[in-house]
């Protein structure tokens, strides 16, 4: 692990565990619509900033992730 901490987002997200990532991600997207709405500039751009790395983090450890067919352009024409 090496000590990427931006003191301004947090610990680097390729140096969290895997269960760091996820709670970090879902913090992070529970927040995202208050940011958007009532957040600086300045914490818009690091929020931003912040997910963009956390979520390139995520998809580069789970290339296989599971792809839910409903979420599919085909499975949502089936509904």
């Amino acid at each position: 692990m090496t000590d990427n901490t931006d003191e301004t987002t947090g610990p680097a997200a390729q140096d969290l565990s895997d269960d760091d990532l996820l709670r970090e991600l879902e913090q992070l997207h529970s927040t995202r619509n208050t940011t958007l709405r009532h957040g600086s500039e300045a914490a818009l751009d690091a929020h931003t900033h912040r997910q963009g790395a956390l979520e390139q983090e995520y998809l580069r450890r789970f290339p296989g992730r599971e792809v839910d067919p409903e979420r599919l352009r085909a499975g949502a024409r089936e509904r």
